[in-house]
């Protein structure tokens, strides 16, 4: 009698797990529900998002100048030497008047690779070297650049160093930043506020430069133009454009 009345009891309490699934799953969905409702922030009043933005043009204080030259035979080692004496001669002059941010000197690419005929036989080698004058003293650079005999112009760039884009970086997030917090006071007043807190913001900036044209000039030209003589240069503008943009509190 003891016996039955455990076996039938113990089947009693037995729920097929068909039936306790659904259950647990209903349970389960609501509790999560439950507390997303909990921690759910309620949506904010009184916020306005607005951008405020700044900018300044100066000048380009930084000039990079590029001269190369190319050199071909039938020999690698001879090219290649060619080439070399070619640069010494260049860094020569070019470090006789350099001088740390004004006229700098520095080599630029070196290449020697050789050259195939129609049926994939080597026929000969050719090479170039580069040498780059840079800095703040055009009039320097540009007399160095026209003193090279052994290279000829290949190009020449402006753009700002790097002391004087910082400083013009920090000057436009400074005027930026004010004109946000004068456009926040004015939106605030406007909305009948008497004060504003700041909810999150975010800044941006952006470059331009712009350049003058430059006509390009031949190995030849360029070669005659600088016998001794400076090499004209003209630097462009630097543009530096800084956006504020984020939301406030009105209070």
């Amino acid at each position: 009698m003891t016996l039955s009345t455990l076996n039938l009891s113990a089947r009693s309490s037995f729920v097929p797990t068909r039936l306790l699934l659904p259950a647990l799953l209903a349970f389960g969905l609501g509790a999560s529900t439950a507390a997303m409702a909990q921690n759910s922030a309620p949506v904010p009043a009184n916020v306005v998002n607005i951008s405020a933005s700044g900018f300044l043009e100066v000048p380009q204080d930084w000039l990079s100048m590029s001269l190369n030259t190319t050199r071909e035979g039938s020999d690698a080692a001879t090219v290649q030497n060619q080439l070399k004496q070619a640069l010494d001669a260049a860094l020569a002059i070019a470090r006789a008047n350099a001088k740390p941010q004004q006229l700098e000197v520095r080599t630029g690419q070196f290449s020697l690779y050789p050259r195939y005929t129609s049926n994939g036989k080597i026929n000969g080698w050719q090479g170039s070297t580069e040498l780059v004058i840079e800095g703040r003293d055009f009039a320097a650079i540009s007399a160095t650049a026209g003193k090279i005999q052994t290279l000829t112009m290949s190009g020449t760039s402006f753009s700002l160093s790097r002391d004087a884009r910082r400083k013009l970086e920090s000057d436009v997030q400074a005027m930026a930043i004010e004109r946000f917090k004068a456009r926040a006071d004015e939106v605030s007043k406007g909305f009948g506020f008497t004060a504003y807190s700041l909810r999150e913001v975010s800044v941006s900036s952006a470059d331009q430069e712009s350049r003058p044209h430059q006509p390009r000039m031949l190995a030849m030209e360029a070669k005659a133009a600088m016998s001794d003589a400076a090499v004209p240069v003209e630097a462009g503008k630097s543009t530096v454009n800084v956006t504020v943009s984020g939301s406030i509190q009105l209070r």
